[in-house]
Protein backbone atom coordinates (compact mmCIF):
# COMPACT_ATOMS: atom_id res chain seq x y z
CA UNK A 1 0.00 0.00 0.00
CA UNK A 2 1.50 3.23 -1.29
CA UNK A 3 -1.78 5.66 -0.76
CA UNK A 4 -4.72 6.02 1.36
CA UNK A 5 -7.87 7.23 -0.10
CA UNK A 6 -9.42 8.90 3.12
CA UNK A 7 -12.70 9.11 1.88
CA UNK A 8 -15.05 6.85 -0.21
CA UNK A 9 -18.27 4.76 -0.09
CA UNK A 10 -17.60 1.22 -0.79
CA UNK A 11 -20.77 0.86 1.07
CA UNK A 12 -23.36 2.37 -1.35
CA UNK A 13 -25.24 0.89 -4.02
CA UNK A 14 -23.29 1.96 -7.27
CA UNK A 15 -20.68 -0.86 -5.60
CA UNK A 16 -23.52 -3.71 -5.46
CA UNK A 17 -22.86 -5.27 -8.54
CA UNK A 18 -18.75 -5.35 -8.36
CA UNK A 19 -17.93 -4.31 -5.13
CA UNK A 20 -15.44 -6.82 -4.86
CA UNK A 21 -13.75 -6.57 -8.44
CA UNK A 22 -13.45 -2.58 -7.58
CA UNK A 23 -11.58 -3.63 -3.89
CA UNK A 24 -9.37 -5.71 -6.55
CA UNK A 25 -8.45 -2.87 -8.61
CA UNK A 26 -8.04 -0.63 -5.43
CA UNK A 27 -5.40 -3.25 -4.39
CA UNK A 28 -3.51 -3.67 -7.39
CA UNK A 29 -3.41 0.13 -7.68
CA UNK A 30 -1.63 0.53 -4.18
CA UNK A 31 -4.20 2.00 -2.49
CA UNK A 32 -6.52 1.69 0.85
CA UNK A 33 -9.21 3.41 1.83
CA UNK A 34 -11.34 4.70 4.26
CA UNK A 35 -15.26 3.26 4.32
CA UNK A 36 -17.46 6.15 5.45
CA UNK A 37 -20.72 6.02 6.62
CA UNK A 38 -23.63 8.51 6.12
CA UNK A 39 -26.64 6.68 8.41
CA UNK A 40 -26.14 3.87 10.66
CA UNK A 41 -26.83 1.49 7.90
CA UNK A 42 -24.16 2.19 5.89
CA UNK A 43 -21.55 2.47 8.68
CA UNK A 44 -22.66 -1.02 10.07
CA UNK A 45 -21.86 -1.71 6.57
CA UNK A 46 -18.89 -0.10 6.28
CA UNK A 47 -17.72 -1.83 9.36
CA UNK A 48 -18.52 -4.76 7.75
CA UNK A 49 -16.27 -4.58 4.47
CA UNK A 50 -13.53 -3.08 6.65
CA UNK A 51 -13.76 -6.12 8.98
CA UNK A 52 -13.15 -8.46 5.74
CA UNK A 53 -10.54 -6.26 3.93
CA UNK A 54 -6.81 -5.10 6.07
CA UNK A 55 -6.53 -2.30 3.43
CA UNK A 56 -9.86 -0.65 4.59
CA UNK A 57 -10.89 1.30 7.34
CA UNK A 58 -14.31 2.38 8.45
CA UNK A 59 -16.41 5.46 9.58
CA UNK A 60 -19.81 5.41 11.53
CA UNK A 61 -22.07 8.84 11.35
CA UNK A 62 -24.27 10.34 9.71
CA UNK A 63 -24.26 12.45 6.77
CA UNK A 64 -26.27 16.27 8.05
CA UNK A 65 -28.58 15.72 4.43
CA UNK A 66 -30.16 12.70 7.09
CA UNK A 67 -31.44 15.39 9.68
CA UNK A 68 -35.11 13.93 9.08
CA UNK A 69 -33.48 10.91 10.84
CA UNK A 70 -32.92 11.13 14.68
CA UNK A 71 -29.19 10.10 15.58
CA UNK A 72 -28.96 6.92 17.65
CA UNK A 73 -26.88 7.90 20.05
CA UNK A 74 -25.97 4.73 21.91
CA UNK A 75 -25.89 2.39 18.70
CA UNK A 76 -23.28 4.64 17.34
CA UNK A 77 -21.32 4.99 20.46
CA UNK A 78 -21.34 0.97 20.14
CA UNK A 79 -20.08 1.33 16.45
CA UNK A 80 -17.68 3.41 17.62
CA UNK A 81 -15.72 0.83 19.76
CA UNK A 82 -14.80 -1.14 16.85
CA UNK A 83 -11.71 -1.91 16.07
CA UNK A 84 -11.36 -1.12 12.55
CA UNK A 85 -13.08 2.37 12.77
CA UNK A 86 -11.27 4.97 12.87
CA UNK A 87 -13.44 8.53 12.99
CA UNK A 88 -16.70 10.06 13.26
CA UNK A 89 -18.53 11.18 10.72
CA UNK A 90 -19.03 12.09 7.89
CA UNK A 91 -21.14 14.78 9.97
CA UNK A 92 -21.21 18.81 9.60
CA UNK A 93 -23.62 21.20 7.48
CA UNK A 94 -24.59 21.08 3.84
CA UNK A 95 -26.20 24.09 2.55
CA UNK A 96 -26.41 23.22 -0.85
CA UNK A 97 -29.97 22.82 -1.23
CA UNK A 98 -32.87 24.69 -0.55
CA UNK A 99 -34.45 21.66 1.82
CA UNK A 100 -30.86 21.33 3.28
CA UNK A 101 -30.36 24.66 4.25
CA UNK A 102 -34.33 25.17 5.53
CA UNK A 103 -33.29 23.11 8.38
CA UNK A 104 -29.85 24.60 9.25
CA UNK A 105 -31.26 24.13 13.33
CA UNK A 106 -31.78 20.14 12.59
CA UNK A 107 -28.45 19.80 10.92
CA UNK A 108 -26.57 21.69 13.78
CA UNK A 109 -28.15 19.71 16.68
CA UNK A 110 -27.43 16.37 14.35
CA UNK A 111 -23.44 17.85 14.49
CA UNK A 112 -23.10 18.57 17.59
CA UNK A 113 -23.84 14.99 18.85
CA UNK A 114 -21.43 13.84 16.68
CA UNK A 115 -19.17 16.35 17.55
CA UNK A 116 -19.21 14.88 21.01
CA UNK A 117 -19.20 11.52 20.29
CA UNK A 118 -15.95 12.25 18.76
CA UNK A 119 -14.76 13.71 22.06
CA UNK A 120 -16.33 10.77 23.99
CA UNK A 121 -14.66 8.18 21.69
CA UNK A 122 -11.24 10.02 21.09
CA UNK A 123 -11.37 9.64 17.39
CA UNK A 124 -11.37 12.70 14.37
CA UNK A 125 -14.09 14.04 12.60
CA UNK A 126 -14.60 13.48 9.25
CA UNK A 127 -16.32 16.41 8.19
CA UNK A 128 -18.58 17.15 5.59
CA UNK A 129 -19.36 20.99 4.75
CA UNK A 130 -21.06 21.82 1.82
CA UNK A 131 -22.02 25.77 0.98
CA UNK A 132 -23.89 27.26 -1.40
CA UNK A 133 -23.06 28.91 -4.42
CA UNK A 134 -20.61 31.33 -4.20
CA UNK A 135 -20.82 31.49 -0.44
CA UNK A 136 -18.52 31.08 2.76
CA UNK A 137 -21.63 30.74 5.08
CA UNK A 138 -21.90 26.82 5.75
CA UNK A 139 -17.86 26.54 7.00
CA UNK A 140 -17.91 29.69 8.77
CA UNK A 141 -21.24 28.54 10.93
CA UNK A 142 -19.20 24.90 11.04
CA UNK A 143 -15.99 26.41 12.14
CA UNK A 144 -17.63 28.52 15.16
CA UNK A 145 -19.25 25.30 16.37
CA UNK A 146 -16.04 23.95 16.08
CA UNK A 147 -13.92 26.42 17.64
CA UNK A 148 -16.30 26.40 20.65
CA UNK A 149 -15.71 22.81 20.97
CA UNK A 150 -12.06 23.12 20.73
CA UNK A 151 -11.60 25.47 23.68
CA UNK A 152 -13.06 22.69 25.95
CA UNK A 153 -11.65 19.91 24.28
CA UNK A 154 -8.43 20.54 22.99
CA UNK A 155 -7.60 17.08 21.49
CA UNK A 156 -10.69 17.44 18.98
CA UNK A 157 -9.45 17.07 15.57
CA UNK A 158 -10.53 15.72 12.00
CA UNK A 159 -10.43 16.64 8.20
CA UNK A 160 -12.30 18.98 5.88
CA UNK A 161 -13.71 16.76 3.60
CA UNK A 162 -14.04 17.18 -0.18
CA UNK A 163 -12.58 20.81 1.11
CA UNK A 164 -13.98 23.66 -1.41
CA UNK A 165 -12.86 26.62 0.60
CA UNK A 166 -11.02 29.62 0.15
CA UNK A 167 -7.68 30.42 1.37
CA UNK A 168 -9.32 31.89 4.45
CA UNK A 169 -11.08 29.33 5.12
CA UNK A 170 -8.09 26.83 5.16
CA UNK A 171 -6.51 29.02 7.45
CA UNK A 172 -8.73 28.84 10.17
CA UNK A 173 -9.54 24.75 9.82
CA UNK A 174 -5.27 24.63 10.05
CA UNK A 175 -5.43 26.85 13.10
CA UNK A 176 -7.73 24.25 14.99
CA UNK A 177 -5.14 21.38 13.49
CA UNK A 178 -7.58 20.16 11.42
CA UNK A 179 -6.64 18.47 7.81
CA UNK A 180 -7.92 18.94 5.13
CA UNK A 181 -8.68 16.73 1.98
CA UNK A 182 -8.78 17.34 -1.48
CA UNK A 183 -10.65 15.34 -3.94
CA UNK A 184 -10.75 14.52 -7.62
CA UNK A 185 -12.13 17.81 -8.43
CA UNK A 186 -8.54 19.74 -8.20
CA UNK A 187 -7.50 17.87 -11.60
CA UNK A 188 -9.77 19.72 -13.41
CA UNK A 189 -10.44 22.76 -11.59
CA UNK A 190 -7.99 25.47 -11.71
CA UNK A 191 -9.85 27.45 -9.04
CA UNK A 192 -8.50 25.56 -5.87
CA UNK A 193 -4.86 25.34 -7.04
CA UNK A 194 -4.09 28.09 -4.80
CA UNK A 195 -5.56 26.98 -1.52
CA UNK A 196 -3.76 23.68 -2.53
CA UNK A 197 -0.63 25.28 -2.98
CA UNK A 198 -1.20 27.53 0.34
CA UNK A 199 -2.09 24.26 3.19
CA UNK A 200 1.72 22.81 4.10
CA UNK A 201 2.04 18.95 2.74
CA UNK A 202 1.98 18.02 6.25
CA UNK A 203 -1.74 18.52 6.37
CA UNK A 204 -3.16 17.37 2.96
CA UNK A 205 -5.14 13.95 2.42
CA UNK A 206 -6.07 12.76 -0.38
CA UNK A 207 -9.87 11.11 -0.87
CA UNK A 208 -12.04 10.02 -3.95
CA UNK A 209 -15.67 10.87 -2.11
CA UNK A 210 -16.02 7.38 -4.61
CA UNK A 211 -18.03 6.40 -6.14
CA UNK A 212 -18.65 10.44 -6.89
CA UNK A 213 -16.45 13.14 -8.84
CA UNK A 214 -13.91 11.26 -10.94
CA UNK A 215 -10.78 12.87 -11.18
CA UNK A 216 -9.56 13.63 -14.83
CA UNK A 217 -9.14 11.38 -16.49
CA UNK A 218 -11.97 9.28 -15.62
CA UNK A 219 -14.61 12.38 -15.59
CA UNK A 220 -17.89 11.03 -16.65
CA UNK A 221 -16.92 7.24 -14.81
CA UNK A 222 -18.36 6.21 -11.87
CA UNK A 223 -15.05 7.45 -9.39
CA UNK A 224 -13.19 4.61 -7.60
CA UNK A 225 -10.68 4.11 -4.59
CA UNK A 226 -8.20 3.13 -7.44
CA UNK A 227 -8.29 7.16 -8.97
CA UNK A 228 -7.07 8.50 -6.21
CA UNK A 229 -3.65 7.99 -7.15
CA UNK A 230 -4.47 11.14 -9.96
CA UNK A 231 -5.42 13.54 -7.18
CA UNK A 232 -1.90 12.91 -5.76
CA UNK A 233 -0.38 13.44 -9.03
CA UNK A 234 -1.99 16.81 -9.30
CA UNK A 235 -1.05 17.84 -5.36
CA UNK A 236 2.44 17.32 -6.53
CA UNK A 237 2.08 19.24 -10.06
CA UNK A 238 0.70 21.98 -7.63
CA UNK A 239 3.15 22.35 -5.16
CA UNK A 240 6.09 21.53 -7.55
CA UNK A 241 7.64 18.27 -5.91
CA UNK A 242 9.08 14.95 -6.36
CA UNK A 243 5.16 13.01 -6.77
CA UNK A 244 7.23 10.47 -4.26
CA UNK A 245 7.78 13.08 -1.91
CA UNK A 246 4.54 13.65 -1.76
CA UNK A 247 2.59 10.02 -1.85
CA UNK A 248 4.81 9.35 1.21
CA UNK A 249 4.21 12.54 3.18
CA UNK A 250 -0.04 11.84 2.26
CA UNK A 251 0.26 8.20 3.21
CA UNK A 252 1.86 9.19 6.82
CA UNK A 253 -0.68 12.44 7.23
CA UNK A 254 -3.55 9.67 7.07
CA UNK A 255 -1.54 7.12 9.17
CA UNK A 256 -1.20 9.92 11.79
CA UNK A 257 -4.83 11.69 11.75
CA UNK A 258 -6.57 8.39 11.64
CA UNK A 259 -4.29 6.09 14.09
CA UNK A 260 -3.95 3.52 11.44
Amino acid sequence: MKIIDTHSHYNLAQFDEDREAAIGRMREAGVGTICVGIDLETSKLAIEIAGDNADIWAIVGQHPTEWKKEFDTVEFAALAEGKNVVAIGECGLDYFRPEDKDHKDEQVILFRQQIELAIESGLPLMLHIRPEMHTMTAYEDALDILEEYKKAAPGLTGTAHFFAGDIRIAERFLDLGFYISFSGVVTFVKDYEATVAFVPLDRILSETDAPFAAPAPYRGKRNEPAYVTEIVKKVAEIKDLPLETVQEQLFNNARTLFNL
